[in-house]
């Protein structure tokens, strides 16, 4: 039968459907097949004949023939699962079932009263052909989800089938060993079945649905406790389902070995379509869901980097090069230790170095391509799923200590960062990106809790990505000096919550810069001009705080990397103004009047001037604002940064001691150590100590609770002793050349004129439900403009955040 014929007769049962006022018999099998049986319709098809406005209202009139056809369709799929979909016929029907549900359950979510449904049990539905025992019955949700999983393992059909000829049977479906069929080389298994197009196509498709399933989640507003687990999921990486670890190793590996490159020619991805990328986007997709665990709300799956018994070694036994190795019977003779989500668990106890390597190599390829197609434009396939890397990139480190140690163990981590600060200038003028910037920042934050961090940041930046920012030679914390300061001078105002969180950042590893260029040195100064004007600080509560960052990353660098900071040393010198107005700064009431008149007139917040802004890098596009009409979704508020983050104080031997939280302070008093940030920079004048009005206003008493305790010792001792050495020189050899004074400072030293060092405080990334709520907001939000063809979400109504236009 031709296309045209086929998708007719789909849209006259559809109309059917429609019409039809009296529920049709469940044995109905003429009526029912039409939608599945004679059809070769594809996805993108069946969202065209189905129309939203039917499907609802098959849901109001007629609930029963919409449950019947959820209830029918998910029976063929059991069939299919059962039988092993050995004839083109069955594996037809099993794909035009699979992309019926994706199309019709979004609208059984949407509606609370349909929610239960496919977890109650449908009557006469046993566990399998014959067993109409209703006691025994599976709820719907279970033996889809079961049936989607044996699906992907389905040999000749989503699978390479091992079989040496076709003498022999049929592999048996539940005998079938999933480990041997994993899909992708990479953890726990070496080898790396034949491409075959048909098979990822299969496994897209069945992804999606799995997707669709889990996507319940976008229906249900956001929740202050985000401990509310997704049935769906829960189900899915539970010990009921028997390929949870296959199908876990498989998607990994199909993420990470991933080579959008055209297989190493360039231009290679113009000659051919690339079948692999819808895979590895679905299979990121999914993996991202099963991982949307909040490890505030349970125990850490690994608190140290250790778990009972030998890690993956339990559950993935060394793979041969025969490439097989059972894993089944081992995985359910014991609940496993940690998180009972088999798919967080297995993520949190992968352990062996050559497993990791495999995961960095392979993440840092995908999230640096599209850097490299600004070098050679169109030689590469630009891939898009770059979000869903970064949300994986988290949860690995997140979840598994042992990984995060060995990503920053070697300077491989800067494949990492790079990319990550090209995404952060790039979009930090676009508002439909701010999720994007979120999530970067927190990253950063979360590596720069570890001293390798820091000290990696030394290793010199040569690799030249064109980027929007001034030129510069120097290191890569240089490098992220200098983004800052662009995201900070010139994103978009949405960003400012974001500020402190950058300042951390800069706070953490400042204590081991060696070495900042004097375009580093000139930004961050820069920063503490803008940020320590008096119209700045006084017009809300929380604005002093930039300042205290920005004297501890000063106080940091002086007192423990001081040689090799000659260009930072020259710059406070040049600028010591700014810290002469800070330890005289008004706090008389007509002076905090008389500065916040001032702010009316001029209300830009960081003026670009002053900062000696370089030309650009060659090659590189200016960061642009969204295009009108573009779509973004709406995300929760992130907690502010004392939530976020834990105080640790850096003890001799290296080893990090918490500090226990301070006692409470009064209100009146503000320094940052105990003044609790509030959600975002627009809330903060709310919240404070708020006069008559309704508005807050600073007072005497406000400024000087905080300014006595800016930490201006340190620099106002090396400005006594350096000051009037540098003016000397200037007098006697009549000197306006920077170089001399640079040299004069480099072998200078302030050995036994400073104060005694401070010890070194990290304000440390800790797990908290508002973050955890924060990413799932982020990541359905991102799926949800992702999948566009076919648009599965698109105009239903979901609740867990906005749609909105810039």
């Amino acid at each position: 039968m031709g296309s045209a014929d086929s998708k007719l007769n789909f849209r006259k049962a559809v109309i059917q459907l429609t019409t039809k006022t009296q529920p049709v018999e469940a044995t109905d099998d003429a009526f029912w097949d039409q939608f599945w049986a004679d059809t070769a319709t594809s996805v993108q098809d069946v969202f065209a004949l189905v129309p939203a406005a039917e499907i609802r209202a098959v849901r109001e009139e007629s609930p029963s023939n919409l449950a019947t056809l959820c209830y029918k369709a998910v029976e063929k799929l059991v069939q299919g699962a059962e039988s092993g979909c050995h004839s083109e016929k069955e594996k037809q029907i099993v794909l035009n079932c699979s992309r019926l549900l994706t199309r019709v359950l979004p609208y059984i979510f949407e509606d609370p009263d349909w929610r239960g449904f496919f977890w109650s049990t449908v009557p006469g539905a046993g566990r399998g052909e014959g067993e109409d025992d209703d006691e025994n019955a599976r709820p719907l949700a279970e033996s889809l989800l079961l049936a989607i999983a044996d699906l992907l393992f389905c040999p000749d059909f989503t699978v390479q089938s091992h079989r040496r000829s076709t003498v022999d049977l049929a592999e048996d479906m539940h005998s079938l060993d999933s480990c041997e069929y994993i899909w992708e080389a990479g953890v726990g298994f070496a080898h790396s079945p034949q491409p075959n197009y048909i098979h990822d196509t299969n496994r897209t498709e069945l992804l999606k649905l799995l997707l669709t399933c889990f996507s319940e989640a976008m229906y249900l507003p956001p929740a202050p406790d985000s401990g509310s687990t997704n049935p769906w999921v829960q189900f899915f990486c539970s010990t009921e389902n028997r390929h949870a670890l296959p199908l876990f190793t498989s998607l990994l590996n199909t993420v990470c070995a991933y080579d959008p490159v055209g297989y190493g020619i360039p231009y290679n991805h113009l000659l051919f379509s690339d079948y692999r990328e819808p895979l590895v986007e679905e299979a990121a997709q999914v993996l991202i869901v099963t991982l949307d665990h909040d490890s505030a709300a349970s125990a850490s799956p690994t608190v140290d980097g250790t778990t009972t018994g030998t890690a993956m070694d339990d559950v993935m036994p060394g793979v041969g090069a025969e490439g097989g190795g059972t894993c089944s019977p081992r995985l359910h003779s014991q609940q496993p230790p940690g998180p009972e989500n088999l798919f967080v668990n297995y993520l949190s106890r992968i352990h062996r170095e050559e497993d990791f390597q495999f995961i960095l190599k392979g993440i840092a390829r995908l999230l640096s391509n599209p850097l490299l197609q600004t070098y050679l434009p169109n030689s590469t396939k630009k891939i898009q799923f770059h979000q869903e890397l970064l949300v994986l990139f988290w949860k690995l480190c997140d979840f598994n200590k042992k990984f995060l140690f060995f990503v920053l163990k070697s300077s491989d981590v800067l494949d990492i960062l790079v990319p990550i600060l090209y995404f952060l200038n790039d979009a930090r003028a676009d508002q439909s990106r701010v999720g994007l910037m979120h999530i970067g920042v927190f990253i950063l934050l979360l590596l720069s809790g570890e001293r390798n961090f820091g000290v990696r940041l030394n290793k010199p930046y040569s690799v030249r990505v064109p980027m929007d920012i001034p030129v510069f030679t120097g290191t890569h914390a240089d490098l992220l000096i200098v983004v800052f300061h662009k995201i900070i001078t010139s994103g978009h105002q949405r960003l400012q919550p974001l500020f402190d969180c950058l300042l951390t950042i800069v706070v953490n590893v400042s204590p081991y810069l060696k070495s900042l260029s004097m375009v580093a040195a000139n930004k961050l100064l820069h920063l503490l001009e803008a940020f320590s004007t008096t119209w700045f600080l006084f017009s809300a509560a929380q604005n002093h705080h930039l300042v205290f960052f920005l004297l501890e990353v000063f106080n940091n660098i002086i007192q423990y990397q001081f040689d090799g900071n000659s260009n930072l040393v020259y710059a406070i010198i040049r600028k010591r103004s700014v810290f002469h107005q800070l330890a005289n700064l008004p706090t008389d009431p007509p002076a905090i009047h008389k500065a916040l008149q001032r702010r009316r007139k001029a209300p830009e917040p960081l003026s670009r001037t002053s900062s000696q802004e370089g030309a650009s890098m060659e090659g590189s596009r200016p960061a642009a604002p969204a295009e009108p009409g573009t779509l973004k979704t709406s995300l929760v508020a992130t907690p502010g940064i004392d939530k976020l983050t834990e105080k640790s104080q850096v003890s001799e031997d290296g080893t990090l001691r918490s500090l226990e939280p301070a006692p409470p302070q009064s209100p009146a008093d503000g320094s940052p150590a105990e003044e609790e940030p509030s959600p975002t920079w627009r809330e903060q004048r709310r919240l404070s100590s708020a006069s008559a009005s309704g508005q807050w206003s600073p007072t005497s008493e406000w400024v000087l609770s905080w300014k006595a305790k800016l930490p201006l010792q340190t620099i106002m001792r090396l400005l006594q002793v350096l000051v009037p050495q540098v003016e000397k020189i200037c007098i006697d050899k009549g000197l306006t050349d920077e170089s001399e004074i640079l040299r004069f400072l480099q072998h200078g030293t302030l050995v036994g004129l400073l104060p005694v060092p401070h010890p070194i405080l990290i304000r440390k990334y800790q797990a908290n439900s508002g973050t955890a709520m924060w990413f799932r907001t982020y990541m359905w939000g991102v799926i949800y403009l992702r999948n566009v063809d076919p648009p599965v979400w698109y105009d239903t109504d979901v609740k867990l955040f906005e749609i909105q236009r810039v």
